[in-house]
């Protein structure tokens, strides 16, 4: 009888451990699931009001020339970066450089380095990664002596003018 009631115990035991280290597994995924959403919904908004940008004939060089930075370098050479890079080409702005934690080859023509790298000298930084740019600035500030700005920050200033 003893035999009996301490398997089932055991059994019982091991059903709830098991439960808890599924849902363990279930509630991190469904956080990292959350986040990525998020993330790409911070991204539609802000390409939202790019394109609204756009739709009033206004270029992000403006906010760079008011600023003084001629010479600038983006971090974040996904799409967002391109894109970026992309509408700055034929402006008065220079890319100096992409700054990106993956060498992407092929996305675009700049020359891409890792966080990591030693960073040449610029007038500012451009971050596109829009949920990471707080962790990202206080990185870059330890190695670079120039302002780091949001790509947000520059949309902003672009749809007050």
């Amino acid at each position: 009888m003893k035999k009996s009631i301490l398997a089932i115990f055991s059994v019982f035991g091991g059903v709830v451990i098991g439960a808890t280290g599924i849902m363990r597994i279930m509630v991190k995924t469904l956080h990292e699931k959350q986040d990525m959403s998020d993330k790409h919904l911070s991204l539609f908004l802000m390409m939202n009001q790019w394109v609204k940008v756009k739709q009033e004939g206004k270029n992000l060089s403006v906010y760079f020339e008011e600023n003084g930075y001629h010479k600038i370098a983006i971090y974040g050479m996904s799409y967002v970066g391109v894109t970026l890079a992309n509408e700055l080409r034929d402006t008065n702005i220079e890319v100096m450089y992409g700054i990106d934690k993956q060498k992407k080859d092929g996305l675009s023509d700049v020359r891409i380095v890792l966080p990591d790298d030693d960073l040449e000298k610029v007038d500012a930084v451009v971050v596109t990664a829009v949920t990471s740019f707080d962790k990202i600035s206080r990185s870059l500030y330890s190695k670079l002596q120039c302002p780091i700005v949001s790509l947000e920050e520059v949309l902003g200033f672009c749809m007050q003018m």
